[in-house]
């Protein structure tokens, strides 16, 4: 008997609503959409095609929600992982405009799927970015006037004594409050998201691995360990778990891997202390670190970047002495949980989104703000296949460059661009 797939042992395993068991796929069948992947951007392309009257199958490795959708920071970071600048220099300023008027659309997706299924993940309002360097405040500042050109509002700047008003920690120069953004249990909404696409009669096959895609075919063919599905059309949505599966988009992205603790609950005094206001926090660093507290206020910290995906032998050990440095009244505090998880870069650091023959749809490359982006594209995804495809293929106009020399190559280069960088942060330069 194959042996099942589980959840990471996160916090948001332990925590996750009950999900019933789902199938693996046997046999061969035929819908009108073919989606794999079941994290968040196949989730809201398979649900947003059910609304429409689609036909949909869902065919995931593992269990829904089981890679980054369901093991991230929770926190909705509005925006690109690249300044609109360079968005304006490869897609042209009309392209810009079109994608700069997406700033939001990633959470107003979350929200407008949770109130709409009543899905309950913990749903808070408002993010920080922090600065700790006069330098990084001055770049928060103009990237705000940037979007604001472009009618891009909700974000408050915070000078040194502002900040520390959300975040109890004088490490910071200063900052900024995006009141568009917040924080969710992600494993939640994606398994919530998942009922809702099953009562609108999608199904979903888990334990379920892809092994090809004939996307060259009239009808393009899934092929799996157990079976096949032909659809009408077919979306790729494994981002860093796709893997070599589809030899054609490997080049295109790089895992790398992060990690998250989660301390033991804390008393209402101290996480006060901690977040004020309840809002989650991230810093302008290049490798950055970022935290929140969670429904039973435990601290969430996040941070740290492995170029080559593969995991550290000891996720507390690498966060807990930042945890500790940034808030010494955790000092000594018990760890419950601790895991890491795959992101996929791109060269770019914008979304690698586009067609593979002319039915085989994908999108992956988050780079870093994936809570955002993979709701955003799974909306556009479903409205390309449904024919309005226009600011999809903005997306899949703008260039996408094999990481050079392969990830044999691209991976050290990268880990000397980060110490670089990290240097720099350091420095303050």
């Amino acid at each position: 008997m194959k042996q099942q797939i589980e959840h990471t042992g996160s916090y948001y395993a332990a925590s996750a609503h009950a999900a019933p068991a789902r199938p693996a796929l046997e046999g061969n069948i035929s819908t009108d959409v073919c989606v794999v992947g079941a994290g968040f951007t196949g989730m809201v392309t398979a649900l947003t095609l059910a609304e429409l009257g689609y036909k949909v199958v869902i065919l995931e490795t593992a269990k829904v929600g089981w890679g980054a959708s369901g093991r991230n920071g929770g926190q909705i970071i509005n925006g690109f992982s690249r300044e609109i600048g360079y968005i304006e220099k490869t897609a042209g300023k009309d392209g810009a405009r079109a994608l700069a008027a997406l700033a939001l659309e990633g959470g107003n997706v979350i929200r407008e799927l949770s109130a709409r299924y009543n899905i309950q993940c913990d749903l808070k309002h408002g993010s920080v970015l922090a600065a700790f360097t006069p330098k990084q405040l001055k770049g928060m500042e103009d990237t705000m006037n940037t979007w604001k050109a472009r009618g891009r509002d909700g974000i408050e700047m915070l000078d040194r004594t502002a900040i520390r008003n959300h975040v109890g920690t004088d490490a910071y120069a200063g900052g900024w409050i995006d009141h568009h953004g917040g924080h969710i249990h992600p494993l939640n909404l994606v398994l919530g998201q998942a009922a809702a696409a099953e009562s609108l009669g999608a199904t979903i096959y888990e334990q379920t691995r892809v092994t090809r895609v004939d996307y060259d075919a009239a009808q393009p063919v899934v092929y799996t360990e157990g079976g096949s599905v032909t659809a009408r059309f077919v979306v790729l949505a494994g981002n860093a778990y796709l893997g070599k599966t589809v030899p054609a988009l490997y080049p295109k992205v790089m895992p790398a891997t992060t990690q998250i603790i989660v301390t033991e609950p804390l008393d209402d005094a101290v996480a006060r202390t901690l977040l004020p206001t309840d809002k989650c926090v991230e810093d302008a660093n290049y490798v950055l670190d970022y935290y929140r507290l969670t429904a039973d206020k435990r601290l969430l910290f996040g941070g740290g970047l492995a170029y080559d995906g593969k995991d550290v032998e000891d996720v507390q050990k690498a966060l807990r002495p930042k945890m500790e440095h940034l808030f010494p009244i955790l000092k000594g505090v018990k760890v419950d949980f601790g895991w890491q998880g795959n992101i996929a870069l791109t060269w770019s650091r914008l979304p690698h989104v586009g067609r593979l023959g002319k039915s085989t749809y994908f999108a992956h490359g988050y780079s870093g703000h994936g809570v955002t982006s993979t709701h955003m594209m799974g909306r556009l995804l479903a409205h390309a296949l449904h024919g309005d495809a226009g600011t999809f293929d903005i997306f899949a106009g703008m260039p996408a460059m094999s990481f050079p020399g392969g990830q044999l190559l691209s991976v050290p280069l990268s880990q000397l661009g980060c110490w670089w960088y990290s240097m720099r942060d350091k420095l303050g330069i």
